[in-house]
């Protein structure tokens, strides 16, 4: 027995299909392009929380270097201590030198933006540092600079201590010369050091 069609039993027409497949391509679209903006956002939130912890260890190291009084009253200074050969976490290996120990001796202008041998030290994508020097070894992730300014109001007791870490492949020629303070997926840290009574 055959039934005829009521207008209320008519199915979507062509044009009607076509419309909510280019709606739903729209919403497919705009999602695949938020979880893209999503994941880009944190890599960059990740590498730049690395690079902050990895500048925090630095000033940690700084901070540790002796800056104080003995108990005559006489100030005593660490200016010789190389912190590219530091002490490693199981796992890394010994680190090569820079060969210029360097402590809190006041570095030359421009250690944050050049590799200074003494303030200067490379990082691999551990966060084993592979040592320091002028040159980058090539399986160099990280850049590590710090500077060692002393206080112009206070230049024998008060130290400016800054860190800057950044990843290997993202600093530029531009922000090298000084013209950038700071690229995103990167770190930079200051703090006062100042001498103490023991």
């Amino acid at each position: 027995m055959a039934r005829s069609l009521s207008s209320n039993e008519r199915g979507f027409t062509l044009a009607e299909t076509l419309v909510a497949m280019v709606i739903l391509c729209v919403g497919v679209v705009s999602l695949a392009q938020l979880f893209a903006l999503s994941t880009r956002s944190n890599i960059g939130s990740r590498s730049t929380t690395y690079t902050t912890i990895l500048a925090q260890q630095k000033l940690e190291q700084l901070r540790g270097l002796a800056w104080g009084f003995d108990t005559l009253g006489l100030p005593v200074s660490d200016l010789s201590t190389d912190l590219t050969a530091v002490a490693q976490q199981s796992g890394c290996p010994t680190p090569a030198g820079g060969g210029l120990g360097a402590g809190l001796s006041p570095s030359p202008a421009g250690t944050l933006i050049s590799n200074t041998p003494g303030y200067v030290d490379y990082l691999d994508a551990n966060g084993c540092v592979l040592g320091g020097g002028g040159n980058a070894p090539t399986n160099t992730a990280y850049i590590r600079r710090w500077s060692v300014e002393p206080l112009p109001t206070n230049p024998n007791n008060t130290l400016i201590l800054q860190v800057l870490v950044t990843r290997r492949a993202t600093r530029s020629a531009q922000a090298n010369a000084g013209n950038i303070v700071r690229l995103t997926e990167e770190a930079r840290l200051m703090t006062v050091k100042t001498r103490k009574t023991k």
